[in-house]
């Protein structure tokens, strides 16, 4: 069996991140990643201090090399399972049946967008169907921008899309909006639809509006959606770790957990994390770990050296 300082699940701008502080530190790494990165659809990613603009698999490409040429490795594939061995230590099942062992895991498996159920919504995701303003927005700015409501926090989330255009159309099922947000809305000149959607509309591979289910088309040349962020913590259940009530685990400093010896770090415990937000803490919990292997390794050479 391989036997790792540091096991780090998923290989996104978190990860990569923790690894490549970790394998500086002269500790032996495994990133585990499964090639699904959340982001993979988009065209560009922005908000990343130097690398606005940059296609995120560019990104991965090239933490991928740094991370190598400091010694860490990565491995292709998924993780199946997580099992305690000791007070601290893991063993790790991967993908293709071969087991490893890690003094201290790092999970950065992100999440899953769960989308309203309107046909044709998906596979626009990332391209003219949007879900970050801050991340999409200049690049659709002063056009005209729809709002698709995904729950009662859709108006404000298109208040702030309102940022970017002064045409800005919110799309709410009838009967939803109270007086207070028609008149928040009215107030900057957002316009309420309201009623079911039928369907987006597509031409020549651009979406050019939303059809209503009574017939309207409302022309629009991007939509924002809030999706519904939902975790992809498996592996946290498996290993018990504290959770709240939707389903993110609790964390503490730099990403720890309730579990000794478990961290997190970008998505998979934070749904707002941007890719530069997510390497950050990435690279925070790097350092939490190395320290507390450092903690670990003068308790064993203390034993050692009295024996």
């Amino acid at each position: 069996m391989n036997n790792y300082d540091v096991v780090i699940i998923g290989g996104g701008a978190a990860g990569l991140s923790a690894a490549l502080v970790l394998s500086r530190a002269r500790r032996r790494v495994l990133v585990v990643d499964s090639g699904e990165p959340r982001n993979a659809p988009a065209a560009q990613m922005h908000g990343f201090l130097s690398r606005d603009g940059m296609p995120p698999g560019d990104l991965l490409a090239a933490g991928r090399e740094e991370v190598r040429s400091y010694g860490g490795t990565i491995a292709s594939g998924a993780v199946k399972e997580l099992v305690r061995c000791g007070q601290e230590g893991f063993e790790v099942l991967l993908g293709d049946g071969q087991r490893v062992s890690a003094r201290r895991l790092l999970v950065a498996t992100g999440l899953r967008d769960e989308l309203p159920d309107t046909p044709g919504l998906r596979e626009r995701w990332a391209r003219d169907v949007l879900h970050c303003p801050y991340c999409h927005g200049w690049e659709v700015r002063d056009q005209q921008l729809g709002v698709i409501w995904n729950g009662p926090e859709t108006v404000r989330y298109a208040q702030i899309v309102r940022q970017w255009s002064d045409d800005v159309s919110l799309f709410a099922p009838a009967d939803t909006l109270t007086p207070a947000q028609h008149h928040q809305l009215v107030a900057r000149a957002i316009v309420a639809v309201e009623g079911a959607i039928a369907r987006v509309v597509v031409e020549d591979d651009h979406l050019t509006g939303v059809q209503m289910e009574f017939g309207q088309v409302i022309s629009r040349a991007a939509l924002f959606v809030p999706p519904r962020f939902v975790p992809n913590n498996d592996l946290l259940v498996g290993l018990e770790c504290d959770l709240d009530e939707h389903g993110w685990v609790l964390t503490g400093a730099q990403g720890t957990t309730s579990v000794p010896g478990v961290w997190v770090a970008g998505n998979v415990s934070n749904p707002r994390a941007q890719v530069i937000t997510a390497a950050g803490e990435g690279s925070a919990a790097a350092l939490s770990i190395n320290a507390d292997l450092v903690d670990e390794d003068v308790r064993n050479a203390v034993d050692d050296f009295s024996r």
